[in-house]
């Protein structure tokens, strides 16, 4: 729940009526500023849940109309506002404040139900407190709304300012409660139900139930105290004040016959998520002046087949006639929209009192989808580039979650905001021209990186808590820019993409048992403890990284396997027709050994003239390796290309001959696992690859062909027979792109997901 509003409450007394409205109206201008991606629509509430029954006589949609009465101002319009409906062919529910500052009159209930009309209960005193105390709840409120439930015949409730305890709401006798909304960030507690189709809330189990009435103990005159009121044991009237909320000579059960609805055997309740914005939100605090958002996103719930529910108040309207205000808009909007919801959609919505729906619906039950999840991703690279970690994102947002990436810019021209496939991704900071030969030039650009997602990430998660944040190494210590989500209780995942110990040594040329590799070690220990779990990307790594940072019961293997959707062997179509393309894509550094590729290549060019070699990506290496080919006078042969999407790879890997992965087996590479190699596989092309520790632990001779790694002489031997001998090559290239699909991410995305869901219910 936001800081800000016990704070209010204590200071609302002592400020103008006016000042109050100023202030929420500011205040909500900024939220609606970083929040359009999920208001007014959430996409992901669109989803049906699993086994939905659909609507009674196979309507589009349902269309509920609930009204909250806060005032005796609210008092005097009801009749108005239900007049209104009535002409136009509408019902709907009208739920009362049982001990607020006006009372509902029998004569005003009677004539609302005896018009078709429902009346529901509004929270008890709608002060804030409702739920400030479970023992409190418990023992003395939902005693007192079951009376009021009881006095006027109602089955339906609402929670104040939209809290909501749903698990609290087993102690009152309803059959549905509507304090919950899709998605609303203006609400003081905005966790939302991510749904716009209402959904079951099962009873706890008889054993949560006994251990929950465990909580507390009664003193010597068996009453129980908490939160500073006082409340006596069931079968003793309430010494709140006020308690006496029933009309005289009400039927309704003395207080010591209100059993327990789960005691009773109740199996639980209907939860009505309102789905329209709600009117003070729209025309009071933003100032629209027309209904469009509410036909706009009435249009989508239609689409989608759930239930449009609107919360109005009657104390906010200015009817036809009366002197209009700051604090009220005119009925002409509501009129307009109900107008466009007959004409627009007769004959294709239900019509129900919330009432009858939870009467429709407990023979169903529906179970709500799983409510989506909000993570955030931080990677030091350029995303549409990284394939390992857009199958991550892609696998979150294809289920509904929301997922916010944060990046490099991989140019100046590029958006540092856009969507990609329900990605949001945020370039933080820009690379270009970091040539990151130092240890210094490497390093600052990382700490820059990290303090610049650590205030990103903050901000964010102060304003829309996330639920998992999945950092991407290199390096390391980056997992620290979660430190205050983690602090709220969010789950941290850590992604080892490669060791950094190993890959520094390697970049740097530095010894094992150098200060600054010592640190590195340390800083791998603590961001392992820092993170909740930790990835790695093959199993070798994870058997070292394992024992030196003592996860071993907390890291996961997930190789780089090769995301099918993008890499589709339809998109092969042969190589050249009229001279061999042999292809690298990937990063430039020195342990990728392609200068060994570029110095074999002359002797591919002597058995084939017009042989070309096409590098794709970006790194340290990039100019000393284009320096390399000229000086061997393949300037025109070997062709270097900037760094493109995975998609746009993907289409030049499948017009390549050859694929070669020439990695160093005596520096990091000799257990770094290289994507490409299974992207190639997966394409249909035929790769070369080094004889590496770790390569040879995933494939063998029957489906890439091995050479010597650092061997010149063998790279070029091993190139011309596979493009010479086009027969072995084709019975190698089956044989690889079985072993692909077999081992691709739609066989492993679902422990990912499964991995982040454990998480988050730990």
């Amino acid at each position: 729940m936001r800081l800000w509003i016990p704070l209010y409450y204590t200071l609302k007394p002592y400020l103008p009526l006016r000042l109050r409205m100023v202030l929420r109206r500011w205040y909500s201008r900024r939220i609606l500023k970083r929040c359009g991606d999920i208001w007014p629509v959430l996409e992901s509430a669109g989803r049906k849940p699993e086994g939905w029954p659909g609507w009674p006589d196979g309507k589009q949609f349902a269309f509920l109309l609930t009204h909250d009465v806060e005032s005796q101002e609210g008092v005097d319009r009801v009749r108005q506002l239900a007049e209104l409906e009535m002409s136009l062919g509408f019902r709907s529910s009208f739920n009362f404040i049982p001990k607020g500052s006006y009372r509902l009159t029998p004569q005003l209930r009677e004539w609302l139900v005896t018009n078709g009309f429902e009346v529901g209960v509004h929270d008890l005193y709608h002060d804030g407190k409702l739920y400030r105390s479970r023992e409190v709840f418990r023992r003395c409120h939902a005693k007192e709304i079951n009376r009021c439930l009881q006095a006027w015949n109602a089955v339906g409730f609402r929670s104040a300012f939209m809290h909501n305890q749903l698990n609290w709401l087993h102690d009152l006798e309803i059959q549905y409660d509507a304090s919950t909304f899709d998605t609303d960030p203006f609400e003081p507690q905005p966790d939302e139900a991510g749904t716009i189709f209402p959904f079951w809330v099962p009873a706890p189990a008889p054993s949560e139930r006994r251990e929950e009435r465990g909580e507390g103990a009664p003193d010597a005159r068996g009453q129980r105290t908490e939160g500073g009121r006082q409340c006596v044991a069931q079968g003793q009237s309430s010494d709140l004040p006020g308690s006496q909320i029933l009309a005289p000579g009400s039927d309704a059960r003395p207080t010591s016959d209100l059993h327990s609805p789960v005691a009773s055997g109740k199996a639980g309740y209907l939860e009505l998520p309102y789905t329209l914005p709600q009117d003070s939100t729209l025309f009071l605090l933003l100032g629209k002046r027309d209904p469009e958002i509410w036909v706009q996103k009435l249009g989508w719930i239609a689409e989608q087949g759930g239930l449009a529910l609107v919360n109005l108040h009657p104390d906010y309207i200015c009817f036809d006639g009366e002197r209009p205000s700051a604090f009220t808009y005119p009925v002409e909007y509501y009129r307009r929209f109900l107008r466009h919801a007959r004409q627009r959609y007769a004959g294709s919505f239900w019509q129900p009192l919330p009432k009858d729906l939870a009467a429709y619906m407990a023979h169903h039950r529906p179970q709500p989808c799983p409510k989506p999840k909000r993570v955030c991703m931080v990677t030091y690279s350029h995303f549409l580039s990284d394939a390992r970690v857009r199958r991550y994102a892609a696998a979150l947002a294809g289920r509904g979650d929301h997922v916010d990436v944060l990046a490099l810019q991989p140019s100046r021209e590029a958006p540092k905001m856009e969507t990609v496939g329900n990605v949001h991704l945020f370039c933080v900071q820009s690379r270009l021209g970091k040539k990151e030969k130092s240890p210094v030039g490497f390093l600052l650009p990382l700490l820059r990186f990290l303090t610049a997602s650590s205030f990103w990430i903050t901000r964010r998660h102060a304003r829309q808590p996330y639920d998992v944040l999945h950092i991407h190494n290199i390096p390391d210590f980056l997992v620290f820019a979660a430190w205050y989500p983690r602090l709220r209780g969010a789950r941290v995942i850590l992604d080892i993409h490669d060791i950094v110990p190993e890959f520094f040594t390697s970049k740097f040329a530095r010894k094992a048992d150098s200060l600054s590799v010592r640190a590195l070690l340390l800083m791998e220990r603590w961001s392992a403890r820092f993170a909740h779990h930790v990835i790695i990307a093959n199993d070798l790594w994870r058997e070292k990284y394992a024992t030196r940072t003592g996860t071993e019961s907390r890291c996961t293997v997930f190789i780089n396997n090769v995301n099918t959707d993008i890499f589709q062997p339809t998109l092969r179509r042969g190589g050249s027709d009229v001279w061999p393309l042999v292809m690298f894509p990937g990063g430039l550094q020195w342990h990728q050994g392609l200068d060994l590729a570029i110095r074999a290549f002359p002797g591919v060019v002597a058995v084939f003239p017009k042989a070309e070699f096409h590098i794709y990506g970006e790194g340290a290496m990039k100019s000393e390796w284009m320096a390399l080919a000229a000086s061997l006078g393949l300037a025109d042969r070997v062709k270097f290309f900037t760094e493109i999407t995975v998609r746009e790879i993907a289409r030049k890997m499948a017009e390549a001959d050859l694929g070669v992965v020439p990695k160093r087996a005596d520096s990091f590479g000799n257990e770094a696992y290289s994507t490409k190699i299974m992207e190639f596989m997966a394409l249909g092309v035929p790769v070369v690859i080094s004889s590496t520790r770790v390569d040879r632990h995933y494939f063998d001779d029957s489906i890439v062909k091995f050479f010597e790694s650092g061997h010149v002489d063998a790279l070029a031997a091993a190139m011309i027979e596979v493009l010479q001998n086009r027969e072995e090559t084709r019975e190698r290239v089956a044989r690889a792109s079985a072993y692909a699909t077999a081992h691709n991410w739609e066989t492993r995305k679902h422990d990912y997901l499964k991995l982040v869901d454990d998480l988050c219910t730990r």
